[in-house]
């Protein structure tokens, strides 16, 4: 199944690309709204599971589309998930659960979007495959994991790199949270859809050229490790969104450095989910 969020409303996307409005398919059972379906997440797959094509009779239009969880109560994002990354960060790969931090609700936003670029920024890309929770999740082991995630999105966790790294220690959770930093979509897409939900091809570009490709088989913490490391210590809820990490071939990785510039966009794309764009602005206009 694909659920997305289109004009504010839970939109279950069918085979031919048209939309079914949930509220109005359910007779109000479930929706308008994506968290209400989340913490009803297994009674509402059990009646999607039943509902005919037939019943599409929205036209989708990109434009309307907003992130497929946009009031996560808590988002994470996991550092240095990626070997090359980790090499290309200056740092070890992690042997623990990575680094942990928080991306703040209000910078998440829906798929096509314009990003202003802070004003004596630096402002980087970093595509990463999001996971969405489904179901509340406590001390669950790698081998139930699936079964507490709705789904999976495109995410990028946009990061301003002079705000982040400022000393005297580095802020992460400020620098990646600027307006617009947290872009997800264009919709989520439940595990069942997938031959492998662990090994997805994952890459995006910008201005036209290929900066990253990856696969998601090549996470040091698969989506389960994640879920099970994290939910030993904080409590997971429905509609809580996990930036899963990025491959190697972020901007300030390169040498030289390159960072986003405006007029520039981005595009970035997971095998079996679609792409997302964002296009980028100075703050004077």
């Amino acid at each position: 199944m694909r659920l997305a969020n289109h004009a504010h409303h839970a939109t279950i996307i069918t085979a031919n690309g048209r939309g079914v409005d949930v509220e109005a398919a359910s007779a109000g059972r479930f929706g308008p709204d994506l968290a209400g379906v989340y913490a009803r997440w297994e009674e509402f797959t059990a009646w999607a599971a039943n509902l005919s094509d037939t019943a599409a009779d929205v036209v989708v239009d990109r434009s309307l589309l907003g992130s497929p969880s946009p009031a996560p109560r808590q988002v994470f994002a996991i550092g240095l998930n990626y070997s090359e990354h980790a090499k290309e960060s200056g740092f070890a790969e992690p042997d623990t659960l990575p680094p942990v931090f928080t991306k703040f609700p209000t910078c998440i936003t829906g798929p096509d979007t314009e990003v202003v670029l802070p004003e004596g920024g630096n402002t980087d890309w970093e595509v990463e495959l999001v996971a969405v929770i489904g179901k509340e999740a406590k001390n669950v082991s790698a081998a139930d994991a699936w079964n507490h995630v709705a789904g999976l999105s495109i995410g990028q966790d946009i990061s301003e790199r002079v705000s982040q790294l400022r000393g005297p220690a580095p802020q992460f959770g400020l620098g990646k949270s600027f307006p617009g930093f947290g872009p997800v979509g264009p919709w989520l897409v439940t595990p069942d859809e997938f031959a492998d939900p662990d090994d997805l091809e994952i890459g995006c570009s910008l201005g036209g050229e290929e900066v990253q490709k990856g696969r998601t088989s090549e996470l040091i913490f698969s989506v389960p490790a994640l879920i099970e490391g994290l939910s030993r210590v904080v409590t997971l809820l429905p509609g809580d969104i996990i930036f899963t990490g990025t491959p190697a071939g972020v901007g300030v990785g390169r040498s030289p450095k390159r960072f986003i510039k405006p007029g520039e966009t981005l595009v970035s794309r997971i095998e079996g989910i679609g792409e997302i764009t964002q296009t980028f602005t100075s703050a004077g206009n």
